[in-house]
């Protein structure tokens, strides 16, 4: 979310910041909406200030007999009262109306971040490893996972309906080991703390991390009015929310392992075979609660933390910087990690790694403190994936297929895989 002072000292930069992500200007219609609700405000407060004034007149004029002028005044402020009403709900409406047009800005990228309508506007950053070199057909994941008998997408469907996967036997096995995996590196190596929250929230919460009011139709809701969480970013970050932090305890660094959920509204006919893009998924994030200085190294910080998991993984990836026209919502800044899928050819994001300032700092009314400092400042925030586990699932079991449709388990994982090496056909 963004100020309106600083739009109103800043409408040039604003205007261009949002031609950089492909929108039209909004800073002067933003500008004369706050203008219109300062005079509304202004006028209800001259009206009450009119009532308060024309009430100790009456009192005057009583007590020098005037009765005609007291009965005048008296009249007045009656006037006033009815009318008061009406202002201050205009005053309400004029609010709400800015606010909700605030809310639905994107945020303003950095300078740094490259121009462009969509991916094809997207800049590589730096790849790791090399793709896998062998003589065997390469597979997509369903081919391996049907195959293997441990991968059904039919009874999913019976279950409840498309975009849902039934995994079993080894292959649950092997995306379990996935995700205690992740959260072990991150809690144990990279210093955050593990999470267990709620995967149902508040509409605050949604607002907060600026999935509301524009992502409605991503998310999924509950008949009481709760949201089924589309990333753990949303109850990881809203642990700040509505609190003042002491500036020496930042960064916090958070993370959890749980299913997240989205309605894909925007995704027909994309990735409709296999379990690329489902409606339920497991996901290992990242949050990060710092101030504006470290923000930026903060970012780098974590993107390094998600690609060391494809690192011990052994997957090739790279790393793609997102242009503005491709970059999320809230974000400033973006990474993508994107690893090599064999079955594809191609590479496919895994990761998101985002920086968003103060962005969602405002909208959840977070702040903190200096030690010498008495006025408070919003706390900056990021989050990424570390990463889908869902997707290292798919990697792993393209990049680690046998000639014989068996499926070699990365060295990272036999910890977690109870003397399981490979992932052979069910009996």
């Amino acid at each position: 979310m963004l100020d309106i002072k600083w739009i109103r000292d800043n409408p040039a930069a604003l205007d261009a910041a949002l031609a950089k992500r492909g929108a039209s200007p909004l800073a002067q219609a933003l500008i004369d909406l706050d203008e219109k609700r300062r005079s509304v405000i202004q006028t209800a407060q001259d009206m009450q200030s009119r009532r308060n004034a024309a009430s100790k007149e009456i009192g005057a004029a009583m007590a020098a007999k005037n009765t005609d002028l007291a009965e005048k005044l008296k009249a007045e402020v009656s006037a006033i009262k009815d009318r008061l009403p009406a202002a201050e709900e205009e005053e309400r409406q004029v609010t709400a109306e800015l606010n909700d047009a605030l809310a639905r800005l994107p945020n303003i990228p950095f300078e740094d971040v490259p121009v462009g309508a969509d991916e094809a506007g997207n800049v590589e950053k730096h790849r790791w490893g090399n793709r896998p070199a062998w003589n065997h057909k390469a597979l997509e994941h369903y081919e391996i996972g049907e195959a293997l008998g441990y991968m059904d997408f039919e009874a999913a469907a019976k279950i409840a309906g498309s975009r849902f996967t039934v995994l079993k036997g080894q292959l649950a096995r092997l995306e379990r080991a996935l995700g205690q995996f992740m959260i072990d590196v991150h809690t144990q190596e990279h210093g955050y703390t593990e999470v267990h929250a709620p995967l149902l929230v508040r509409d605050d919460a949604m607002f907060g991390t600026g999935q509301l009011p524009k992502f409605s139709e991503d998310l999924f809701r509950t008949t009481d009015g709760r949201w089924l969480i589309p990333t753990a970013e949303v109850s990881l970050t809203n642990l700040v929310r509505e609190e003042i932090l002491e500036q020496e305890k930042l960064p916090l660094r958070f993370t959890a392992l749980t299913p997240c959920f989205r309605s894909e509204a925007g995704s027909a006919g994309r990735d409709t075979r296999g379990m690329l893009r489902q409606h339920q998924f497991m996901k290992c994030e990242l949050v990060s609660i710092t101030d504006a200085e470290s923000a930026v190294d903060e970012h780098e910080r974590m993107t390094d933390c998600a690609e060391t998991i494809l690192q011990r993984l052994g997957l090739h990836y790279r790393v793609m910087t997102l242009c503005t026209g491709d970059m999320g919502f809230g974000a400033r800044k973006t990474y993508d990690l994107e690893v090599w899928l064999p079955g594809q050819d191609t590479f496919r994001e895994i990761s998101s790694c985002s920086v968003c300032g103060d962005f969602q700092g405002r909208r959840m009314n977070a702040r903190y403190r200096g030690k010498d400092d008495k006025a408070t400042k919003f706390v900056h925030t990021l989050n990424g994936s570390g990463t889908a586990v869902g997707r290292a699932l798919i990697a792993v079991m393209e990049n680690y297929l046998n000639a014989d449709g068996t499926v070699t388990v990365p060295e990272a994982l036999l910890p977690y895989m109870g003397g399981l090496t490979k992932i052979e056909k069910a009996a």
